[in-house]
């Protein structure tokens, strides 16, 4: 999180402390936020400056600033609006209530005790948009709650995991160790990121096709250079190191170009489509075309053409024997 979104999170919180803490110390107050008082006095400084619109002197709130230099002791006033309950539209109501469905789906058994509080709550408080909300259908698909509770609690207490994890790439079972960074939804599926060290690389996990999963008694320690995924253009991202291919597909393999992202779509003769996407890895899409047997026409690069049809030559010779 950026320093100007934190300050703004620690100042909302910031208001409310103080107004049920009169005359606290700042050094108090530092050490209940966890920061220097340093920061502290920057906040109140910039939250002399904070109001109502008009930013006329009854407008703004109001720091003693000669007790906070003078004895180091904090008087807030003219803040009370802040203490007024927090009123949701209710479009806001219900894009809260299904993001509380949604976290439930994921989160662990002790914060899932805490989410269905605050969902009761907020469904009591929301009345209509309420109702609203539960026409909207959270759809993910189901994993073992054992492998995401174990998941969730390595998570909480940074603890390295052992996974047993299918590939489907390869239609291989793997053993691998992780280092869990968060989890995420996405596309209607729950998965783990982690700083896997099989790959020596960060990787996504779909929690339905881990077989087991055991905590480790080993801290999770992922290097520096491991980051999180950008999702900002979704989950799956190609990479300009990726091959680039062109397929020619049929009016039956149409839904390719549906189901997979792709750089670009032409129209060509009787219903059949020009399309190039981006592969991470050339055995993917190598099975594709053979899976598409024969609705699928590999025109470019040439290499890869040539495997596709090395490969259909020995599916076919092994077929004789």
């Amino acid at each position: 999180m950026s320093g100007a979104a934190e300050q703004v999170r620690r100042l909302l919180a910031l208001v409310p402390y103080l107004q049920e803490r009169e005359g606290v110390h700042v050094q108090q107050v530092a050490a209940d936020f966890g920061v220097p008082a340093a920061t502290i006095m920057r906040d109140l400084k910039v939250l002399w400056y904070c109001g109502l619109p008009g930013s006329m002197p009854g407008d703004l709130i109001e720091v003693d600033m000669e007790a906070l230099d003078g004895e180091g002791v904090i008087h807030l006033d003219n803040a009370d609006y802040l203490a007024r309950p927090l009123r949701l539209d209710p479009q806001e109501a219900v894009a809260l209530i299904v993001a509380l469905r949604t976290l439930r789906e994921v989160c662990g058994p002790d914060e899932r005790d805490a989410v269905d509080r605050a969902l009761t709550k907020l469904e009591s408080a929301a009345g209509d948009a309420a109702v609203a909300a539960e026409q909207v259908e959270v759809k993910i698909e189901p994993s073992d709650p054992a492998v995401a509770d174990t998941v969730s609690a390595a998570l909480n207490a940074n603890r390295r995991l052992h996974l047993t994890y299918y590939v489907p790439a390869r239609d291989q079972t793997t053993e691998r160790d992780v280092d869990p960074m968060r989890v995420l939804v996405a596309e209607g599926h729950t998965y783990l990121e982690g700083w896997c060290y099989l790959a020596d690389d960060t990787r996504l996990f779909r929690l339905d096709r881990i077989h087991s999963v055991s905590m480790l008694d080993v801290p999770a320690s992922p290097p520096p250079r491991a980051t999180r995924r950008d999702l900002s253009g979704g989950l799956f991202q190609a990479s300009p190191n990726d091959l680039l291919a062109t397929l020619e597909l049929s009016p039956l393999a149409r839904w390719v170009a549906d189901y997979y992202p792709m750089e670009s779509v032409e129209e060509a003769a009787d219903g059949r489509l020009r399309v190039s996407l981006r592969a991470g890895d050339p055995q993917w899409l190598r099975r594709l075309v053979l899976r598409l047997g024969g609705e699928a026409k590999v025109l470019a690069p040439a290499e890869l053409a040539g495997q596709v049809t090395a490969d259909a030559a020995a599916a076919l010779t092994a077929y004789e024997q």
